[in-house]
């Protein structure tokens, strides 16, 4: 294996904390793995990698290896770019992590043309609602909704997620109409889940920030099923307006409390930092900010109008 396909296979290595993860991306064996970081380290004369119970962890001397290979690869492929942008397409492979109803309904639908602007680029979609460990997965992108916690990120903002409750016209002519969010104690209210936990529901009102605990008889921690529950009636819930806006022009769906809508949710592309942003994973950060560009519920800004 030449010195650059040893930087890529270690770099392949620290990021995913794995030899056989690293190596079924770059198509080879764990064994085929070892042997190439051992005989990098020999030739190095010193250690690089340290196991754990967590996996393989990088020494001091190979975080130092690491970060100069990062910066090898990134200007390898800031020249790529720069000639890609003089016409020569981006190529290779995009690995992003999205949330699945945006996956679904916004991104893969939009891909025909994304892929015929650019025949050479493929994309690895990984569907998840919980925040990925890029590095521990093997990642290069994700789509991230709400604010980043993370400072060891590279992120662009590049849209909002706007909330907001909704129901059936039948569930309001039945139960009512909810005139502040006080009302929704009144209410069966289909609740959303993260890892168990039920969410509480954000609103902005005279008196500042108000919270609602739903409670009602249905739960669930798929973003799709609760849209479902909302158009089969069984409650108000409470969701991206991303999620119902095609519903609501339908008429299937009443927005509702729009006067005490909370604030946006920003939505940003992320990488992982000590690099530049190659130009193959630019191209796919500014597909997904032409989309939320181009869709009312997603665009950065004041709250969509029905």
């Amino acid at each position: 294996m030449d010195r650059f396909s040893s930087l890529q296979l270690f770099v392949r290595v620290v990021e995913s904390g794995s030899f056989t993860r690293a190596g079924r991306e770059l198509g080879l064996g764990q064994p085929a793995v070892s042997k190439q970081i051992a005989a990098l380290e020999l030739r190095l004369g010193s250690q690089l990698l340290s196991r754990t119970s967590r996996g393989l962890n990088p020494t001091a001397a190979g975080q130092d290896f690491y970060d100069s290979a990062i910066k090898i690869l990134a200007d390898l492929d800031e020249a790529e770019g720069r000639i890609g942008r003089s016409g020569i397409t981006p190529a290779g492979i995009a690995r992003l992590a999205t949330p699945p109803a945006l996956g679904r309904m916004y991104i893969i639908p939009r891909l025909p043309g994304f892929f015929a602007r650019y025949p050479d680029l493929s994309l690895d979609i990984s569907l998840a609602e919980r925040r990925v460990d890029l590095v521990r997965e093997g990642l290069d992108m994700a789509l991230r909704v709400g604010p980043l916690s993370d400072s060891a990120l590279i992120a662009r903002k590049i849209g909002d997620l706007h909330m907001m409750v909704a129901a059936t016209p039948a569930y309001i002519e039945r139960h009512g109409m909810p005139l502040t969010p006080a009302d929704l104690r009144d209410h069966n209210l289909i609740a959303g889940q993260t890892q168990g936990a039920t969410q509480a529901w954000k609103f902005n009102s005279p008196g500042g920030p108000f919270l609602v605990e739903p409670e009602g008889n249905l739960r669930s921690n798929d973003v799709e099923d609760q849209r479902a529950a909302i158009l089969a009636g069984l409650g108000i819930g409470y969701t991206g307006r991303a999620m119902l806006e095609a519903d609501i022009r339908a008429g299937n769906v009443v927005p509702l409390l729009e006067d005490f809508a909370p604030d946006p949710s920003p939505i940003h592309v992320i990488c992982v930092s000590g690099r530049r942003m190659p130009e193959r994973f630019r191209v796919v950060a500014d597909f997904l900010a032409d989309i939320c560009a181009e869709e009312p519920a997603l665009r950065s800004g004041s709250r969509p109008k029905p």
